[in-house]
């Protein structure tokens, strides 16, 4: 395998673990600010309050995006195995 498909596999990799962990890190750090906000504002220093907004976005997020996010990766690694022979010559 040359060095040039090989940084393009990798790219290909990191792009695809960017777009499919990107909504749930963005929601999540969104939620973190706001409740953030909402601690510093109030001065409520409660420390289950910053986490289990994050955790029930999360894991909303996971239930609603979870079929496209395995079809992405499945689409990926399927992609990869039929590559393989093409990949030896």
């Amino acid at each position: 395998m040359e060095a040039d498909r090989a940084l393009g596999l990798m790219n290909d990799m990191l792009w695809n673990c960017i777009i499919v962990a990107g909504p749930v890190l963005a929601a999540t750090l969104i939620v973190g600010l706001v409740v953030s906000v909402l601690q510093v504002a109030t001065q409520l220093q409660e420390i289950t309050l910053s986490y289990v907004p994050k955790l029930l976005i999360a894991a909303a997020l996971l239930i609603l995006l979870g079929p496209w996010m395995i079809a992405r990766i499945t689409d990926f690694a399927r992609g990869l195995f039929l590559a393989i022979p093409s990949l030896a010559a």
